[in-house]
């Protein structure tokens, strides 16, 4: 592809996969340029890294350099709407316009993909199954759906690698056009029903990713979903179980937390690995890191390397951040945005501070999400001592009448729920009751992180 191009526009360059995209071909030395609707630390860093980055949707901001059909790939994000008059003038001048998953997957045919798709899990699993090859004197390639802290990127290169980490995303049926060598499926529950319209069609699109597995490749997938995706296989395809403590052919036992430290021991039909630490210490953890070490001893990685990369794992930004841990009070952001990911951390922050009072701020994202799933919502966040929730991120989407972040409000445990604030309201929400704050966590997937800093400030 580079071979063909001499400069790509991106239409969205700040998203969190479509920045790995921006990295991957300025290290290619193509000169990049793109449009996003607000500027972020993310595009911040793009800038600095080379990329030229406008912030105001004007056809007349599109450089010289962009305006040769031949010459120009253009890479847009499904969020981008189709009135879009950047993109109206691209399809209108003859330009060669690719999805990001589509660029993807032909940078990731020249590799062996190791991809991670399912409804949670993906981010914190890839960069996982990533940071554990690193270990190697090959390490990997990846492009990964959020920034790593151990590299605080979310692209890697490696020249002496033929592995290429992939986070593979279900929405709107992006990881139909990737081709795994091997993939780790953490989930299915349903999700992005505006697209998908119900489980069923959800599960079907997963049914029709497993069927690009290449022949001699592999699939690890969560113990109970090996059913339903087994008869999509083609013939060749291994297929294993993985799990955190409920059996499988990879799985957990032996699991130990304590003192702010959790260890396993790694159980398969040949390895038995013991006493492994993780080093970003929560107990959905455990099942991810099950999934991860499963893929990275398959595809080559030692017991050496498991051991090192799971204690340094550092985990991903926005995946269960401490911004404040002292005996007297404790900050965490997670990305949680859908109800399962929303109980995972209730559970694994109560396991870590059982008897402790936690008090949760959620920003619920999307508005169709919230109407699909209103209910489970609040069955979720009944499991934290005290909430409070934040007006609907929209993200690409208008209101629809009737959805707010009301309705979960009034589905959850009386007395649960202390109210309904806008999001300028958050941090004057955290100084009115950080002298009474136990443990706080702030949860979603929209930019209740931008406050993170500020919210620590305040509790410290």
């Amino acid at each position: 592809m580079t071979d063909r191009i001499k400069s790509v526009y991106f239409l969205g360059a700040g998203g969190i996969g479509m920045s790995a995209l921006v990295r991957y071909f300025l290290s290619e030395n193509i000169k990049v340029a793109g449009y996003d609707k607000t500027a972020t630390p993310l595009t911040d860093a793009l800038i600095a890294e080379g990329a030229q980055i406008h912030f105001t949707d004007d056809s007349s901001l599109i450089p010289e350099y962009c305006r040769i059909p031949s010459e120009t790939l253009v890479v847009y994000t499904p969020a981008i709407p189709q009135e879009h008059s950047e993109w109206k003038w691209f399809r209108d001048n003859g330009f060669q316009i690719m999805k990001r998953a589509q660029v993807l997957g032909v940078i990731s045919r020249n590799y062996k993909a190791l991809c991670v798709a399912g409804t949670h899990g993906k981010t914190t699993t890839s960069t996982m199954i990533a940071h554990i090859l690193m270990q190697g004197t090959d390490k990997c390639n990846a492009f990964l759906g959020g920034i790593s802290k151990n590299y605080k990127s979310n692209l890697l290169l490696s020249k002496q690698s033929d592995y290429v980490v992939i986070e593979a995303d279900e929405f709107d049926r992006s990881f139909h056009a990737l081709n795994p060598f091997r993939s780790v499926v953490t989930a299915m529950d349903a999700d992005h029903l505006d697209i998908y319209g119900n489980h069923q069609n959800y599960i079907d699109s997963f049914k029709q990713y497993v069927t690009h597995i290449r022949p001699d490749g592999d699939l690890i997938v969560k113990k109970g979903l090996e059913e339903l995706l087994a008869p999509a296989l083609q013939d060749g395809v291994r297929l294993f179980t993985y799990s955190a403590s409920d059996g499988g052919d990879f799985h957990a036992e032996n699991i130990r937390t304590g003192n702010g430290t959790l260890c396993f021991d790694f159980v398969s039909k040949e390895y038995v690995i013991r006493d492994i630490s993780l080093g970003q210490p929560f107990p959905i953890n455990v099942e991810n890191g099950v999934a991860a070490i499963a893929m990275a001893l398959l595809s080559g990685a030692t017991e050496e390397q498991v051991r090192k990369g799971m204690a340094t794992f550092m985990g991903a930004d926005r995946r269960f951040d401490f911004h404040l841990n002292t005996p007297d009070k404790v900050y965490i952001s997670d990305y949680a945005h859908h109800p399962k990911e929303l109980q995972q951390s209730a559970l694994s922050i109560s396991q870590l501070y059982a008897a402790r009072e936690i008090t949760a701020i959620f920003q619920p994202h999307l508005y169709s999400r919230t109407r699909d799933f209103y209910k489970d919502f609040a069955k979720a966040l009944n499991l934290f001592s005290k909430v409070w929730l934040v007006d609907i991120y929209p993200a690409r989407e208008l209101p629809i009448p009737g959805i707010t972040s009301q309705i979960i409000a009034d589905n959850m445990e009386p007395g649960k729920c202390l109210g309904v604030i806008s999001k300028d309201k958050v941090l004057p929400l955290v100084e009115s009751i950080k002298d009474s704050v136990d443990v706080l966590v702030t949860l979603g997937a929209g930019d209740l992180d931008n406050y993170a800093d500020e919210i620590a400030e305040i509790l410290k």
